[in-house]
């Protein structure tokens, strides 16, 4: 198994629609122990989809805007289990302003929301988990919608996502030489809980279903979970700083 003695942290689950959920579950069949995290009145919810993996994790309080709960997590985690081996980050948000089709709309303190609690937050994760993970072999691997271009309604959550790309890339080249490798998964939409509150989502399901060479079904998070479990895996051990794409080579195709 990829991740057989693995222990991992796991962020962004909410529902069992959720990506980090289908992650979570194969991390879990491929051998991994996992810690997922939620915040408020989501953490009953997040709850609930921990019970329907294969073996319920624990759920720890982490809300993101907050430096106390990164600290607790790490105080948490270090008596837990003395060392992290990786973590999945999968927490976006932005205000309805952000979002729309107008990115003239937005004010600073929206965006800044956005830019914290999507984009910071991946720096603010690594650095609560450097002192468990150094010289692990760690993996950190977030979870991204390429923002190389702009998308159709998703305004100041696409500068956001360009923002997390940029972070991945100079947390690789800093954390790199502590053995610790931060990485990107680039997926396809998906119809999750975090998609459904993106105005005229279908958009993009049209468009991908016609555009991606490979096909893609907006249904199934399957090819996206084993990419992010093999990154946290062994098997990318010279890997980092990396986009990967999955979303049926739609990417790499243009009109």
């Amino acid at each position: 198994m990829l991740l057989e003695g693995k222990k991992l942290l796991v962020t962004g689950v909410l529902t069992d629609s959720s990506l980090a959920f289908s992650v979570a579950r194969k991390a879990q069949e491929e051998g991994a122990e996992l810690v997922l995290t939620s915040f408020g009145r989501a953490t009953r919810v997040t709850e609930r989809a921990a019970r329907r993996l294969p073996d319920p994790p624990p759920v720890l309080e982490l809300d993101v805007s907050s430096p106390d709960d990164f600290a607790a997590l790490t105080a948490e985690l270090s008596e837990r289990w003395g060392r992290v081996d990786g973590a999945l980050h999968a927490i976006g948000f932005a205000p309805e302003a952000c979002l729309g089709g107008d990115v003239l709309r937005a004010e600073w303190e929206d965006v800044a929301v956005a830019l914290r609690v999507s984009a910071f937050s991946l720096k603010a994760l690594a650095s609560a988990l450097l002192p468990l993970m150094k010289g692990t072999g760690g993996s950190i691997v977030a979870l991204d919608f390429d923002a190389t271009q702009a998308w159709p309604q998703y305004d100041w959550m696409g500068v956001a996502k360009a923002t997390l790309e940029s972070t991945a890339r100079y947390l690789a080249r800093d954390l790199g030489p502590l053995g610790i490798r931060v990485n990107l998964v680039c997926a396809g939409p998906l119809r999750t809980v975090a998609a459904r509150s993106i105005p005229g989502f279908s958009t993009f399901e049209e468009v991908w279903a016609s555009r991606a060479p490979l096909g893609w079904d907006v249904q199934n998070a399957e090819p996206v979970a084993r990419a992010a479990v093999a990154l946290l895996s062994d098997w990318f051990p010279a890997t980092t700083g990396e986009m990967v794409h999955v979303d049926g080579g739609f990417h790499a195709v243009g009109a």
